[in-house]
């Protein structure tokens, strides 16, 4: 990995790590699965599968993701810990590419009140933690948590030392983004100046957004001689989130004028797997985000319609189709077959299996007799339901509403369950969300908080299908759900009910999280 094009900028995700860490956003095997398959087809160089020794399920995500994702080297994060440098070398054995990155505070802060260990302690612990990994991996990367915030001449010697010690690559997070860009971009150019070595490593750049500049910080560090950035899908992670990769990757690429870089990310997989991760995590990319929002390409005004009428550049810096969105409208029928269905499917940068291109196939003539028209919108929604909401063990068979004006609402579900069961329930409650909601608790026996409900359109027309995100609270933890249908009543019940079933099957693998190891929640 050192002996990279000048040129090339690595692109580093930690969607499956650091953006799992967002509250609410925890993903099954299968999920991560899912989502480690899209990084790889939007060839990112690096996956951090995960955090092996956190949990028996962190270990088994990794190992997983190890053995059946080929091509991106496969990584997992552990402190400067015997037993996580075990746990992680044991997580990617199967891996043909992998790499263990270790870390440690460096911070005055973070010395005095977290670590409470003298500045020679952390350069040794940071020294025995890159020797340990290197025995177990050729390649190591090597982290100084709160960077930003460290004294820059004692980060030089942290960073001399892990360099001599054999990491290749050496990361300098703004684990609080706290950072501003200019600040930032000097604090590189001072190590490249002061650390002896330093060119013969992969200098790294891991930024926050707590002021919004996690994007900014990560530019202005690939200026001053960072070659790997890391980042995540819609910028999500904990807190305010990371850097969002598809603005990095569009920004390099973009402004290829200004930075005269390059990376191996296939941009047309970009929006698609913006919304794999949308719907997997339960978090909504906001309309006006910039590159994969609804918002990024649309132009209502009249004197922005008349520019891009006679010349898209006007008020496009970005093709639509260079990021995967589609400029098409109305699209297929109730009439349309399987062949024109996957056509459509694959324009729209989605792959399917054969098993999940049946299963939405299926959803799509099912909602073709339902509504007047189809778009793009409409196929996508298909997609990314028939992906999340088939994995149960909870199945809405049926759901009936009464409600009206003056009279109290009532809600009927039966619900299958994968052991073969069928539940039936009732409930009342002051509108019709609030009674299918509580029949959803009385037939499964979980009890949710709601903290948030949300509707958004799909498309547009009257029979445009809604889709309804869902937070809710249980026992502590946020979870997020989404559930999509022509009818707004069903949309929520189906939202609510993937919630119940992703708190179902995180129900074991969770539990277990913090366990051996005693690993707490990790920030770099």
């Amino acid at each position: 990995m050192t002996n990279q094009q000048p040129d090339r900028v690595l692109i580093f995700d930690t969607t499956l790590r650091d953006g799992e860490q967002a509250p609410g956003c925890s993903m099954t095997l299968a999920e991560k699965l899912r989502v480690a398959s899209a990084l790889r087809d939007l060839k990112v160089d690096v996956i951090e599968a995960g955090f092996a020794a956190a949990s028996p399920g962190d270990f088994d995500s990794v190992q997983a993701i190890a053995t059946e994702i080929h091509g991106p080297v496969i990584c997992s994060l552990a402190r400067c810990h015997p037993q996580d440098i075990e746990r992680a070398a044991a997580a990617l054995k199967p891996a043909a590419r992998k790499r263990i990155h270790v870390f440690l505070a460096t911070s005055e802060i973070h010395r005095t009140f977290k670590l409470n260990m003298a500045k020679e302690e952390i350069i040794r612990r940071a020294v025995e933690g890159v020797r340990m990994a290197c025995q177990h991996s050729e390649d190591v990367e090597f982290s100084a948590e709160d960077a930003s915030r460290t004294e820059p001449a004692y980060l030089a010697e942290v960073v001399a030392a892990a360099i001599e010690a054999g990491a290749r690559t050496i990361n300098i997070p703004d684990t609080l983004g706290y950072t501003v860009p200019e600040e930032f971009a000097g604090l590189f150019a001072y190590l490249r100046r002061n650390v002896p070595g330093i060119e013969k490593v992969v200098l790294s750049v891991h930024c926050h957004d707590d002021l919004g500049m996690a994007v900014a910080n990560s530019l202005a560090a690939v200026s001053a001689g960072a070659r790997q950035v890391e980042c995540t899908i819609n910028g999500i992670g904990e807190r305010a989130g990371n850097g969002s990769l598809e603005e990095i990757v569009m920004a390099i690429r973009t402004r290829a004028n200004h930075y005269g870089l390059t990376t191996a990310v296939d941009t047309r997989k970009l929006y698609p797997t913006s919304r794999l991760v949308a719907s997997i995590t339960g978090m909504h990319v906001p309309r006006n985000k910039a590159v994969v929002g609804e918002n990024a390409f649309a132009h209502e005004s009249g004197i922005h319609q008349d520019g891009m009428l006679k010349n898209a550049a006007t008020y496009e810096i970005m093709n639509p189709e260079d990021v995967g969105i589609s400029r098409s409208n109305l699209v297929l029928g109730k009439h349309s077959g399987r062949h024109a269905f996957r056509d459509r499917v694959q324009q729209l940068g989605f792959n399917l299996g054969d098993e999940e291109l049946n299963a939405a196939f299926a959803e799509f003539k099912k909602l073709a007799d339902r509504k007047k028209e189809m778009f793009d919108g409409d196929i996508e929604a298909i997609i990314m339901n028939a992906g999340s909401g088939g994995q149960g063990p909870w199945e809405m068979a049926e759901l009936h509403i009464s409600a009206g004006t003056g009279a109290i609402a009532a809600a009927a579900v039966r619900l299958r369950h994968a052991d073969g069961r069928t539940v039936d329930e009732a409930s009342v409650g002051d509108g019709p969300v609030e009674a299918s909601f509580k029949a959803l608790e009385r037939a499964t026996g979980i009890n949710l908080d709601l903290r948030n409900f949300e509707v958004r359109s799909v498309t547009v027309g009257e029979d445009a299908q809604g889709e309804v995100t869902v937070t809710v609270d249980y026992n502590g933890q946020i979870h997020r759900g989404h559930g999509v249908s022509t009818d707004i009543v069903e949309a929520g019940a189906l939202a609510y009910l993937e919630v119940i079933n992703r708190i179902c099957r995180h129900a074991a693998g969770r539990s277990a999280v913090a366990g051996a190891a005693g690993v707490s929640v990790v920030r770099l």
